[in-house]
């Protein structure tokens, strides 16, 4: 069973969105009030739906519904090892938005990036090539804005040295890489299981900070993420990063969704700091951090190039900001770094949100997707909630 840990403390006075599944009814929107969950359904019956509203927090807070009940025991029957059928349980705070992802939009995960190409998802030959890759570009290049003409000359130095890469290319040129980590309504939620592939033996959870945009390109809340990355897969191939990246319970998304209102704003995701712990099952315990002041990209210029006029979304989307963290710490054999081990919880968090926690078992073993957007629409319909 996935234990809840203390982290999970909810911010004060948030404007705090989600999703629970009521026995016998349905997947309902919930509004946090203190240590009770609001069903607000018959106001906005998909989350996308409060977001297209002009003031979503405020909308939220206006909301009436029914108390499906405490928030401690809809999060203690959310993990689905004891799960009792009859009794609510969360389910992921985001429901019909495209579930997009940034990539290399930090100078460390950049650098990965490269040693996993290198590396040709070799885990054994990855310290060698990432001391060689450092020696050739550093690692400190957080003041060079993708785009400019400082990037274009390193871009040529890198040429000439033979040690250009695609990661390099979207890491500090003028497009960034913006991929589908999901399909709507595919994500989990907190205390769910996050899958990984049984094929991959070099993978690493990935905490980031996730924006949530309506099908006008506004940004209208936040959350946490985990882009769960499978190293090998991808290193033998940049074609393989659909493999890599959309698995059953691959995209982890949560607690809930805070929307933007005088007390929260892009700023504050800006600077928020996400912490990351792991914890196995034979004792291995491993922490890292991700700083939102040190992406390279800002957030608003990641959106713009996911959403525009060349490319609308008219039910909104979710988007990964991408993570400073790649995993180096050996855990089994010196050299071979990190990987998951099948029982491994992750805990990612930040004050401004809460904690995302997660339990790792092979995609075969989670729970698999189930409702997609016909099975919502049908479900809706039949509670007479569709206008």
């Amino acid at each position: 069973m996935i234990q809840v840990p203390a982290v999970l403390l909810l911010p004060e006075g948030a404007a705090l969105v989600g999703r629970a599944m009521a026995p016998s009814v349905g997947p309902c929107v919930v509004r946090v009030d203190g240590d009770r969950l609001i069903d607000i359904s018959e106001s906005y019956p998909t989350v996308r739906d409060l977001c297209e509203t002009e003031h979503p927090a405020a909308a939220l807070r206006s909301a009436s519904g029914a108390d499906i009940g405490s928030l401690a025991d809809v999060l203690a029957n959310t993990s689905p090892d004891d799960r009792n059928v009859h009794a609510p349980w969360l389910l992921a705070p985001i429901d019909l938005q495209a579930v997009k992802a940034a990539g290399v939009t930090f100078v460390v995960s950049m650098l990965e990036r490269v040693i996993e190409e290198r590396a040709r998802g070799d885990a054994d030959a990855a310290a060698t090539i990432r001391s060689h890759i450092r020696d050739l570009v550093g690692d400190d290049l957080r003041k060079l804005k993708p785009g400019s003409d400082e990037a274009a000359a390193l871009k040529q130095t890198l040429i000439d040295a033979g040690a250009w890469s695609q990661y390099l290319e979207v890491g500090i040129g003028p497009d960034a890489e913006i991929f589908t980590k999901g399909q709507p309504l595919s994500a989990v939620g907190t205390m769910m299981d996050v899958g990984v592939h049984p094929k991959s033996t070099w993978n690493n959870p990935e905490p980031e900070a996730v924006v949530v945009v309506s099908s006008k390109g506004r940004i209208v809340g936040a959350t946490l993420g985990n882009d769960v990355n499978l190293r090998d897969v991808e290193g033998r191939s940049a074609l393989l990063l659909g493999k890599a990246k959309d698995n059953n319970a691959a995209a982890a998304v949560g607690p809930f969704v805070r929307l933007f209102d005088d007390g929260f704003s892009l700023d504050d995701v800006r600077k928020m700091e996400i912490a990351l712990e792991v914890t196995g099952p034979e004792g291995f315990t491993m922490t890292g951090r991700s700083s939102i002041a040190e992406i390279s990209r800002d957030p608003a210029d990641l959106v713009a190039q996911a959403i525009n006029e060349h490319h609308p979304y008219p039910d909104g989307l979710v988007l990964y900001l991408g993570t400073m963290f790649a995993p180096t710490e050996d855990r089994d054999a010196p050299g071979r770094g990190f990987t998951h081990k099948s029982g491994d919880i992750v805990v990612i968090s930040a004050a401004e949100i809460g904690a995302l926690v997660n339990r790792v078992v092979p995609t075969d073993r989670a729970e698999p997707w189930s409702m997609g957007a016909s099975g919502l629409m049908r479900n809706l319909a039949k509670r007479g909630l569709l206008a």
